[in-house]
């Protein structure tokens, strides 16, 4: 496949440049400044905002486009519409854990009481992010939650995947790593399961 992936050079786009490379896709790599990127004849860095006028363009001719952004202070409809503006079927987003469900039936971790006032900064927006998608009326996006931790680890490819609560383990922690998130993406680009729906992925 070619797969664009916007916000390549942060702790999730790495990791998932990283895992589309290890099976054999194109990946063209988008993001303000190249970082840490490694050198790869799949590879190709190209430097690009996705609020910019051209983004649109940079996403012409993938199969599939995933955003791996900071929701705060993102143009959202922008972004949305840079997508839409692109001949790329499909568009897969790493999304925030504080929209799900804190159980079954229950309030959305974000609205749970003590939930920290400076994690909203950056969860509300993805909420709002995510019921525009819900909103529309195209099946062509899927978010993908995480779980409430997440983090530097290990790739075991082993993981539970829900929809709408809040995964967690026999401990009652809820935690996925960067690189088995990358996984459970990688997979959905690559089997489409969770079309114009979100699910989220943990231990």
């Amino acid at each position: 496949m070619k797969i664009a992936i916007m916000g390549a050079t942060g702790n999730v786009g790495q990791r998932l440049c990283a895992e589309a490379l290890s099976r054999g896709h194109d990946v063209t790599a988008i993001a303000r400044k190249q970082g840490d990127l490694p050198s790869h004849e799949k590879l190709t860095f190209v430097k690009g905002d996705v609020l910019g006028e051209t983004a649109g363009k940079l996403l012409n001719g993938h199969d599939a486009v995933i955003y791996s952004l900071r929701f705060n202070g993102l143009d959202f409809d922008k972004a949305l519409a840079a997508f839409r503006a692109s001949d790329a079927p499909r568009l897969l987003i790493v999304g925030g854990a504080a929209s799900l469900n804190a159980a079954p039936g229950g309030p959305a971790l974000i609205d749970t009481p003590g939930f920290p006032e400076e994690i909203k900064i950056e969860a509300e927006p993805a909420r709002q992010a995510l019921n525009k998608l819900k909103a529309s009326e195209t099946s062509d996006w899927t978010f993908l939650s995480p779980s409430i931790i997440i983090g530097p680890g290990e790739r075991t490819g082993k993981f539970r995947l829900g929809k709408d609560e809040v995964l967690k383990d026999a401990e009652g922690n809820s935690r996925i790593s960067y690189e088995d998130f990358a996984v459970a993406m990688i997979d959905e680009t690559e089997t489409p399961k969770h079309q114009g729906e979100r699910f989220t992925v943990g231990y």
